[in-house]
């Protein structure tokens, strides 16, 4: 095969591997939902939730070298209808960052909307910290009118845009890198 067909070729493999859907989380490498709920405390829900964040080698490398993670958790609380699809009431976005600082040999976590965060002498203490989500409000009460049905949902997704430019292409094609979560649902009582 000529040089020049090699070369189509493999440009027309590597749109087609551009084209191709990929998954949302991948196994091994992902956020994992464990626990989340909606409390109802004086006038509104407030969210706990426990999530396990299993980074890949490919991440933690990327971390130790500098290289800040950014995840959001997206929450959403649903109306349910018979016969036309369910309504969203609320939506809303928590926006987390972890960075590893060499020069203080610390990992620093730090919610990106209130601006509170700590540091941590090990990845293992910073993500127990990243893990837990306590009493977030998330709707008033006077949102979910008393006698109809709603779901809740949660997940985690991984911010591959907000990586160095360099590193993007590679996140988006190398599964270590598919450290989102699935949506963990569950019925609201309210």
């Amino acid at each position: 095969m000529p040089a020049s067909a090699k070369r189509k070729a493999a440009v027309c493999l590597l749109i087609l591997g551009w084209l191709i859907p990929l998954p949302a989380s991948a196994g091994a490498y992902s956020a994992l939902v464990e626990y989340a709920e909606l409390g109802l405390q004086g006038e509104e829900y407030l969210l706990s939730a426990e999530i396990r964040y299993r980074l890949s080698p490919k991440a933690i490398d990327a971390l130790k070298n500098g290289v800040p993670l950014f995840w959001a958790v997206n929450i959403r609380v649903k109306r349910q209808r018979d016969f036309w699809p369910d309504e969203t009431i609320v939506e809303k976005s928590l926006r987390f960052r972890i960075q590893y600082q060499a020069l203080l040999n610390v990992y620093r976590v730090r919610n990106e909307d209130s601006g509170e965060g700590g540091s941590f002498s090990s990845l293992a203490s910073a993500l127990d910290a990243l893990s837990t989500i306590r009493y977030v409000p998330v709707a008033a009460k006077s949102e979910l009118a008393a006698g109809e049905r709603y779901t809740a949902g949660l997940r985690v997704v991984f911010d591959r845009e907000l990586l160095p430019l360099p590193l993007r292409p590679f996140a988006y094609l190398n599964p270590q890198w598919y450290l989102s979560s699935d949506w963990y649902s569950w019925n609201l009582k309210n």
